[in-house]
């Protein structure tokens, strides 16, 4: 009798035998080829069921992870639990050359993990509205008149003082940062202003007020402030947690391994104003930079650990914001126009019928430049590609490697894998009139901008007066929407040395349907070091810009442990 034995495919102890006796003779034939398939299929399919049990644990969790950070965006919308005692408050203000906006920010007491960061968010009202209130005219109008300014920034912190619960005014750090418009007013005026606001606010509020609390910062400073707003915002900061999230290799700098660690890859942005435009970027610590255009931080509650410390590029072109661009543009023709009038008997801009055309104003709108009394007038042509050629020699460029607007050296950035936020002009003209905002697509820009352009300024107008365009876009933005649209491109492609295919740029107002402003990168960055009630950190300068800490008991300012929380090295 005949007996089938199967040992090849499994462990020993597995092996057995069957005997075909009673079997029909058909199956004696294929009875091993029948046995052999069927115990295949069934390891199959339990290594099929293995895989996907696994898999679904997994994507639960994954699953769950994602859900926990939308509810966190969820209840971020929420209003302020300020029966919470455990939620912390910060205040910014925020002077700026317009007018001072205030801005509330809480937080929940730290895990004690050091390699989390405070969970800040802009606190909200019983309305769920964000607590934030503008006064205008900018600080800086207090220039002859500094014992005023404390009357004039008392209406802001009113405002604050009466949501933040009373109880916690005195643990409340409040930080009173000046920007562009207190710059440009002489050291001593400067001073004189900042000296009333601290001697006057403790008087009236008892919010944590010291010296470093109230200052000019650089726009060197308040590009490091945004950068760390919007990467904060976008969970870059956040441990890895998907395998599908974009990461880099970092070697920490100042630390002593040499073992580069992989975190998540951060956003650089680009933010051009009406007056200056900036980049912000991660740098490796193999890239050599210059003192001035290079900020080294760590943004960890404890300087031991890290994991935090991010090397940071950044630069600020004045004059190179969209509307000082216009004005630099305009000059040029002003001047030019009249030289060549001069030289060559000619009448070109003297009188509306013979003006100059200009290619960056839209087709056949008429304008007019007025200075020491002399006008030129203007008509457009609307020609997007002249337009381009025209400024592109008010970048500055030279002819050395690596450099950007005015020559300024630019580290490399590795456009494969990279990503890069455009905000203000950035987002206005894509979006405001062009209606395309979010991801940047050079190519349909272009044609868009040109199609714009090309269009005549009566067209323009009846789709203006139709409400086609964005709501808060007026006759100005249409006016010099071609302009600046060039002027964004050229800087962008040919200032800052973008590739035309270059596809990881977007252009926002809000992330996450929240407006990211510097002032929530800068509260971030000066409570780094206060995670814990009670607990303060005292930051002691040292030699080469380096920081010591030591731990220390609260104490009220002017000894309290935020005293010494600045900028170190940054102006």
């Amino acid at each position: 009798m005949g007996r089938i034995g199967i040992s090849c495919l499994f462990p020993a102890s597995w092996h057995f035998s069957i005997s075909p006796v009673g079997c029909p003779r058909i199956l004696n034939t294929n009875l091993r080829q029948i046995i052999v398939i069927s115990v295949l299929a069934a390891a199959v399919s339990l290594l099929y069921f293995s895989v996907v049990i696994i898999r679904n644990k997994y994507g639960r969790l994954t699953r769950d992870k994602k859900f926990q950070r939308y509810l966190a965006r969820v209840t971020d919308i929420e209003a302020t639990d300020t029966n919470n005692p455990s939620v912390n408050y910060g205040i910014v203000v925020d002077c700026g050359s317009s007018g001072s906006r205030v801005f509330v920010y809480c937080w929940p007491r730290h895990n004690g993990n050091p390699r989390d960061l405070l969970d800040i968010r802009q606190m909200r009202d019983k309305n769920r509205k964000p607590v934030v209130m503008k006064i205008k005219p900018g600080i800086s109008e207090f220039a002859t008149s500094p014992e005023k300014v404390s009357d004039y920034i008392s209406p802001l912190l009113n405002f604050a003082a009466e949501h933040v619960p009373r109880a916690k005014h005195k643990e409340t750090p409040l930080y009173i940062l000046c920007t562009a418009g207190m710059r440009i007013l002489p050291e001593s005026q400067q001073k004189a202003i900042l000296e009333d606001l601290l001697t006057d606010i403790p008087v009236h509020f008892d919010f944590l007020f010291s010296d470093s609390h109230a200052e000019v910062i650089s726009g060197k400073q308040e590009g490091v402030y945004a950068w760390i707003g919007i990467n904060f915002v976008l969970g870059r900061f956040e441990h890895i947690e998907d395998d599908d999230e974009a990461v880099v290799e970092v070697n920490i700098p100042g630390s002593e391994s040499s073992e580069a660690i992989v975190r998540k890859r951060t956003a650089g942005i680009l933010d051009m104003g009406g007056v200056s435009t900036q980049i912000a970027y991660e740098v490796p610590k193999t890239e050599e930079v210059a003192k001035n255009l290079l900020a080294e931080f760590n943004l960890g509650c404890d300087v031991h650990q890290t994991e935090h410390v991010y090397r940071v590029y950044v630069a600020t072109f004045l004059g190179f914001g969209g509307n000082a661009a216009r004005q630099r543009y305009e000059d040029r023709i002003f001047a030019n126009t009249i030289q060549k009038n001069r030289l060559l008997g000619k009448q070109t801009g003297l009188t509306p019928d013979m003006p100059y055309l200009d290619p960056c104003l839209p087709l056949d709108i008429k304008d007019e430049i007025q200075q020491n009394g002399q006008t030129i007038y203007l008509r457009g042509t609307g020609d997007f590609d002249l337009c381009r050629e025209t400024i592109q020699p008010f970048m500055n460029k030279t002819n050395e490697t690596q450099t950007s607007l005015n020559g300024v050296y630019q580290p490399p950035i590795h456009f494969q894998n990279s990503e890069f936020y455009g905000f203000s002009e950035f987002y206005y003209c894509t979006e405001d009139v062009l209606r395309m905002g979010g991801d940047y697509n050079a190519a349909k820009f272009t044609k868009a901008a040109k199609d714009y352009c090309a269009t005549k300024w009566s067209i323009l107008r009846e789709r203006f007066d139709r409400g086609l365009y964005a709501s808060h876009a007026g006759l100005h933005r249409l006016k010099y929407q071609c302009f600046k649209s060039a002027w964004m491109f050229e800087v962008f492609h040919r200032g800052f040395s973008f590739p035309v295919n270059y596809k990881s740029l977007k252009t926002a107002l809000q992330v996450y349907d929240k407006e990211v402003q510097w002032t929530l990168g800068a509260i971030l960055y000066r409570t780094r070091f206060l995670p814990l009630r009670k607990i303060g950190m005292l930051i002691i300068p040292c030699s080469g810009g380096c920081l010591k800490l030591c731990c220390a008991v609260w104490q009220p300012p002017p000894y309290g442990a935020t005293k010494h929380l600045q900028g170190a090295g940054w102006n």
